[in-house]
């Protein structure tokens, strides 16, 4: 088996890549050149001879290159495709929203117009988003609740749910889409909450500093593990016919829930190192977003392994070790 990846470097990259690997697959990966060559989360396989230019190989291309990414599809020939890249931070696409619809959408679609025209199409998973629901009238959802997005990263990956569901219908493609709720791990990137707060819990008991500031304490999100997360979207390439499923915990957290999590894991109060600027609020936050999985864990016989607290446990140690590493 050979997978193609976009967005290989990222946190879901990552963990697939991991995955995938020890299936026994060839795993090739997308990657923009940049003016360093640091990739911290693909660290492991650099130095591991039996792995990296013989069952990992990077290639280098723009989403928006649609004639390199040809290339590299033609050069690869992939029986599986997943697509995890683009403008993936919510917040900052209500800054950036025309980059965000071209690199979430617009990149989306030349993807699956490339394979479109292979004689043998791979099999093709889109990493969609909760996103897609934005201001949901039913809660839970699932994969029948009614698309509304509320920003323009939703309205983008709202966009290429429904593109992949049409080439699935219309031309007989294997394509389908991982439905994903938050999902979080020690690999998350610094901008987003989650790795906010736990590297704050760190810093600040190690003394580093004194405080951190969020917006809304009261907003809630359904987090999950980006590794169950990526082990479900395998697993959806596997079944004998393509499908839309939504991955999440069917559970509903704060920001607080987060923060107490975080901070009582170092032995610390949190209110007393909290501060809140509604600088931090999102124009539109969306409301009572929680996901349904029962069809992922009927279909799939998938189940999420670590839980909340684990995971907020797991990335506060990850960064009490980066901290005391500077």
């Amino acid at each position: 088996m050979i997978a193609l990846i976009t967005g290989i470097t990222g946190q879901d990259g990552s963990y697939l890549t991991e995955l995938l690997l020890e299936k026994g697959y060839e795993v090739h990966g997308i990657v923009r050149r940049s003016s360093t060559l640091e990739r911290s989360r693909l660290t492991q396989f650099y130095g591991n001879e039996n792995v990296y230019e013989k069952r990992l190989f990077l290639h280098y291309a723009d989403l928006t290159d649609t004639t390199t990414i040809r290339r590299i599809v033609l050069k690869v020939q992939p029986t599986e495709f997943y697509h995890l890249a683009g403008q993936s931070h919510v917040g900052l696409s209500f800054e950036i929203p025309e980059s965000t619809c071209d690199l979430t959408a617009m990149a989306t679609l030349r993807i699956m117009e490339i394979l479109r025209d292979l004689p043998m199409p791979p099999r093709f998973l889109h990493a969609s988003s909760r996103e897609i629901f934005g201001t949901p009238t039913v809660s839970p959802q699932d994969e029948t609740t009614a698309i509304n997005p509320n920003s323009p990263y939703g309205v983008a990956k709202a966009f290429s749910t429904q593109m992949t569901k049409v080439y699935r219908e219309s031309h007989g493609l294997y394509f389908c889409n991982a439905i994903c709720y938050n999902h979080e791990s020690p690999r998350r990137g610094e901008n987003f909450v989650t790795r906010k707060v736990s590297l704050a819990a760190a810093r600040i008991k190690a003394g580093l500093q004194k405080s951190v500031t969020l917006g809304d304490l009261d907003s809630a999100r359904d987090w999950g593990y980006a590794g169950d997360f990526v082990r479900a979207m395998w697993m959806m390439l596997q079944q004998p016919t393509a499908d839309d499923f939504v991955l999440a915990t069917g559970r509903s957290r704060t920001i607080r829930d987060l923060l107490e999590t975080a901070f009582q894991h170092v032995g610390l109060n949190w209110q007393d190192h909290v501060k809140v600027d509604d600088r931090f609020k999102r124009p539109a936050d969306p409301k009572a977003l929680l996901g349904n999985p029962a069809k992922a864990i009927n279909a799939l016989g998938w189940t999420p392994t670590v839980t909340f607290e684990q995971m907020i446990q797991m990335m506060v140690d990850h960064d009490l070790k980066v901290v005391s590493s500077q």
